[in-house]
């Protein structure tokens, strides 16, 4: 994508997160099994859901206060089988530190969200799950996939639009992530899931993205062909075990 395309907040991303490089060595990883957390949602008759630790981004306004290891603790409390936690610290206040105190005392998967674009960027911190931004990696998404996974990384590949999951699909990508939300402007429209996934093949697992804040949104979502949904912001606004039940409780 030309940056001249991509909002001002998105530019100053994605320039922070090539100034902060990589981590001193290189990680390796033995992850708890994000697939066998979402089959175990699902035999208990709940929603799959990644649960975000979100302290604030360019499209909320405030910020949300808190222990992040509380946060995270009532979200699993709530029902989700996994956890985001942003590392991005100039636009998300999220931490590296953050995470790993997460992932020491919670034990569902935990996925590190941020904006990784190389290499380096992936020894940052070890985490069950990465995120992969297929809009921004361009031709780099295969070879990245591939480190991840070397490190024992599981890899969710964002996409935005059919061209995007396509080009995911034939990387190799098992989880991919359909942004409502376009990176390019920061709007959110739910159509995009629901005008994507039927481009995904069924051996690819689904995950919706952005925008999903009400139980009619997670059953849209459901029916559009989600195998689970990430949400953030609908959590941290309020009672985050009493909105992550709401959620995970959607089919209801």
């Amino acid at each position: 994508m030309n940056a001249d395309e991509m909002a001002p907040e998105v530019r100053s991303i994605l320039a922070a997160a090539r100034d902060r490089g990589g981590g001193d060595g290189r990680v390796s990883v033995d992850p708890r099994s994000l697939a066998d957390a979402f089959a175990s949602a699902e035999r208990d008759g709940r929603v799959p859901l990644i649960a975000e630790v979100k302290p604030t981004s360019p499209t909320t306004d405030g910020e949300r206060r808190g222990d992040p290891v509380d946060l995270a603790r009532e979200m699993v409390a709530g029902g989700a089988v996994a956890l985001s936690v942003l590392t991005e610290p100039d636009h998300f206040g999220g931490s590296v530190e953050t995470l790993e105190r997460v992932r020491a005392v919670i034990d569902v998967p935990v996925l590190r969200k941020d904006f990784v674009l190389d290499e380096a960027a992936l020894d940052v911190a070890e985490a069950d799950v990465v995120l992969l931004i297929a809009r921004f990696l361009g031709d780099d998404l295969e070879p990245m996939l591939a480190a991840a996974r070397e490190r024992g990384f599981q890899v969710l590949v964002e996409t935005h639009t059919r061209a995007e999951l396509e080009r995911a699909v034939a990387a190799g990508a098992e989880f991919i992530g359909v942004n409502n939300r376009d990176l390019a402007e920061l709007e959110v429209d739910l159509d995009t899931f629901e005008t994507v996934a039927p481009a995904a093949p069924e051996s690819v697992t689904l995950i919706a993205e952005s925008g999903i804040h009400t139980i009619d949104d997670v059953r849209r979502m459901r029916t559009a062909g989600a195998d689970a949904l990430l949400v953030g912001s609908a959590i941290m606004d309020g009672d985050v075990e009493q909105n992550t039940h709401r959620l995970t409780h959607a089919r209801d």
